[in-house]
């Protein structure tokens, strides 16, 4: 176990910067543009062109990387990613910001499949657990301390965006240095959507509603705080910490849904995450600290959800579906993440920026509702028989790709899997 931890010691060391550089880039652009007057449709256009890079990224980067390997494609996409992080801090212009965010999302997304494909080819059986939550942990820190920086520096300057190309700089080096042999070619994922619905009805249109309601607050929810009267510090402290609640929760969550049905589960944690979203669009607080206590209880249970909705569909999976089923929820994820913030930002400019949640709201409405529906219509899996659940991070600045469903463990050491015949289930 020690030898395996030690053997990828440097690419999470890496991995961690490059994070820290995403959580504060992430949260630098619309704080930044909120500032410069930029129209809240625009924002949400950030989070749109970015989710849409990180799809594509999915589907082409493979070739790409086939093409010219591992190592030299992962210091092409950070370089990529530190040029555009700089060029941010110079010309800052609403259209410039959403183009470039676009390909940040593309390069993101190739270099987070050639983290987590270097991850799978070195862990084993006995390591996959402890390597897969270290690296979960890790990203999920650097998010938050890229979005902690917020306060050190005036956000008017450049100086943020110039940290953001250090940090991205610092990542690229563990591997440019690193003697270890190149992992196996990446896995490349194709979306059927026929086959995902027979498969988990709930799941499909719960994960897109999923990826609908956390692309919106992802993006805007630090143009929210600035609108609703929070400080930098206030924001920054809003976002990081709904995403430390969000990890917590995922556990007991995940455990009661390994014990009563899911779609139940689905149900409960999509109602509280709406009524925590309402009763901010109602109450419009003005207290930074209930503001934050509401936004806080809204992510405990929204970040919940994907997870939960992935080990439902995979419930109803056979064991060589596992990546195939994942990975095709998460380009529905990332097409949800995509409607998100072009919904969004409308919404919010046309009413309030509390107006954030009446869309979050809707889409967990949604989820409860299909939820409890579809758990008329198909009896649940006994328990003995389900898959177990395992954490998977969806933050904003942090989706996992086609190559992360690997490390979970019951992914492992998979043969490449024949077609999916979901209408026999």
């Amino acid at each position: 176990m020690k030898r395996n931890l030690l053997s990828v010691a440097a690419l999470l060391f890496g991995t961690l910067f490059l994070f820290m550089g995403n959580g504060l880039q992430g949260i630098l652009l619309p704080v930044r543009g909120n500032l410069e007057g930029y129209a809240t449709t625009t924002l949400g256009l950030l989070g749109t062109s970015w989710a849409a890079g990180f799809v594509i990224g999915c589907l082409v980067a493979p070739k790409m990387v086939s093409r010219v390997g591992h190592v030299r494609a992962f210091s092409g996409f950070i370089s990529i990613i530190a040029i555009i992080a700089l060029v941010s801090g110079i010309a800052v212009h609403p259209v410039w910001w959403v183009l470039l965010r676009a390909v940040t999302g593309f390069a993101t997304a190739g270099t987070s499949m050639i983290i987590e494909s270097w991850l799978n080819e070195r862990a084993t059986n006995e390591s996959r657990g402890a390597i897969f939550s270290l690296y979960i942990a890790i990203t999920l820190f650097g998010v938050v301390a890229g979005q902690m920086m917020i306060p050190l520096e005036d956000v008017r300057t450049p100086i943020l965006f110039m940290i953001c190309g250090i940090f991205y700089c610092i990542a690229m080096l563990p591997t440019l240095l690193s003697t270890a042999a190149s992992p196996q070619p990446l896995k490349a994922v194709k979306l059927d959507l026929k086959a995902l619905y027979r498969n988990s009805p709930v799941s499909c249109l719960g994960i897109l509603l999923v990826g609908i309601a956390n692309g919106a607050y992802g993006t805007l929810g630090a143009v929210f705080g600035a609108g609703a009267g929070l400080s930098d510090t206030s924001i920054a402290i809003m976002m990081s910490s709904t995403i430390f609640a969000g990890a917590v929760m995922q556990l007991p969550a995940g455990r009661l849904s390994d014990r009563i049905d899911r779609r139940y589960v689905l149900a409960a944690m999509s109602a509280i995450a709406a009524l925590a979203g309402l009763m901010l669009v109602v109450l419009h607080p003005s207290s930074p600290a209930f503001i934050i206590t509401l936004v806080v209880l809204y992510g405990a249970v929204a970040n919940t959800l994907y997870p939960i909705a992935v080990a439902h569909a995979n419930d109803y999976a056979s064991s060589e579906d596992f990546v195939k089923v994942s990975g095709g929820l998460l380009l529905l994820y990332g097409i949800g993440t995509i409607i998100g913030p072009t919904i969004g930002g409308p919404v919010m400019s046309m009413a309030s920026p509390h107006a954030l949640f009446l869309v979050t709201a809707l889409a967990h409405v949604l989820i409860t509702a299909y939820a409890i529906i579809r758990s008329r219509a198909r009896a649940a899996i006994p328990a003995s028989d389900r898959d177990a659940f395992t954490t998977i991070p969806t933050a904003t600045s942090q989706m996992m790709t086609p190559e992360g469903m690997t490390l979970a463990d019951r992914g492992q050491n998979k043969t490449p899997e024949p077609p999916m015949e979901p209408a026999t289930r």
